[in-house]
């Protein structure tokens, strides 16, 4: 029996061997850019040098963890960190479901297209530059949005100062910039909803809002609870680059996060094993909340990623 499964599979790689060539760049990039870099993660435990190298550097065991829960920053930027996501997880997430929906309901095919380019150009905006684009428009001497409170009488607001507005800020900026291209997902499981279904619910006098709600939503609710088992995944993890580039001074109470503070401490302050310490705290708790809500999932459903 076990010869012929091997000889089975040695044929059909015969057979698909031009495949599998495909396969060896991701391989090769992986192995290079997500395995091999994880040797590099003892320096965590280590009181890393960079002249004396990886294996030479004194073992200092859990000091730079420590050294984290003890600092007074830790409740600040990890509260801050969730505040963003938690607050990204609220909010945004159902955008791309709602504008999914939307589109699909569409029936004049050139509007359908005009609208999904126009939600799906930003995601291709640079971080950078859409960053620039809020500094420019929320100004508070020459920004649109400061000069239309003006018109009506208003006193100009400095936005990007204001502790209390970065975060809707953030998550609305995200949500402009990111909702067209997550709604493509949903669009595709749309896609495999059965016409069938919609003409028999029309035939018993469903309108569109009840077959939205009984037809379309039960559908893709598998792919919505698999996208926010990732998304709760990722509840420590936030992009650097916005996050460094909405920062200030001012707001620097509320901006702070894990990313920018480790970035500041590694790089800028040369310390790597402290840096690299953090990274592997944050990256064991998305691990351990990326569990618990994949083991909440399958209890209370039947999808679940493992």
């Amino acid at each position: 029996m076990k010869q012929a499964v091997e000889k089975s599979f040695r044929k059909r790689f015969k057979e698909t061997r031009a495949l599998y060539w495909f396969v060896v760049p991701s391989l090769i990039f992986y192995i290079l850019f997500k395995y091999y870099p994880i040797y590099g993660s003892q320096i965590a435990f280590r009181d890393y040098s960079p002249y004396l190298g990886f294996w030479n550097s004194p073992w200092v065991g859990l000091a730079h963890f420590q050294r984290f829960f003890d600092s007074p920053d830790f409740w600040n930027i990890i509260r801050n960190t969730l505040a963003i996501n938690l607050a990204n997880l609220l909010f945004g997430f159902p955008f791309p479901i709602i504008l999914a929906i939307m589109l699909n309901q569409l029936t004049n095919q050139k509007f359908k297209k005009v609208v999904q380019t126009v939600t799906y150009a930003p995601y291709f905006i640079s971080v950078v530059v859409m960053v620039g684009m809020l500094y420019t428009m929320l100004s508070p001497y020459s920004g649109v949005i400061n000069v239309i409170i003006k018109a009506f009488g208003g006193e100009p607001v400095y936005f990007m100062a204001e502790r209390s507005l970065y975060i809707p800020i953030f998550v609305i900026s995200d949500i402009w910039q990111k909702c067209g291209w997550n709604a493509v997902v949903y669009i595709a499981a749309l896609s495999s909803v059965s016409a069938e279904l919609h003409e028999a619910a029309t035939v018993d006098g469903a309108n569109r809002l009840h077959r939205i709600w009984h037809i379309d939503l039960p559908c893709i609710l598998p792919t919505i609870i698999t996208m926010l088992i990732l998304s709760a995944g990722q509840l420590l993890t936030l992009g650097f680059e916005k996050s460094y580039l909405m920062q200030n001074s001012i707001n620097l109470g509320i901006s702070e996060v894990i990313s920018t503070y480790t970035y500041k401490r590694g790089l800028q302050g040369g310390d790597f094993s402290y840096a690299s310490a953090i990274e592997m705290f944050q990256s064991a708790i998305n691990f351990l909340i990326l569990v618990l809500v994949n083991q909440i999932s399958k209890k209370l459903g039947d999808t679940a990623l493992w």
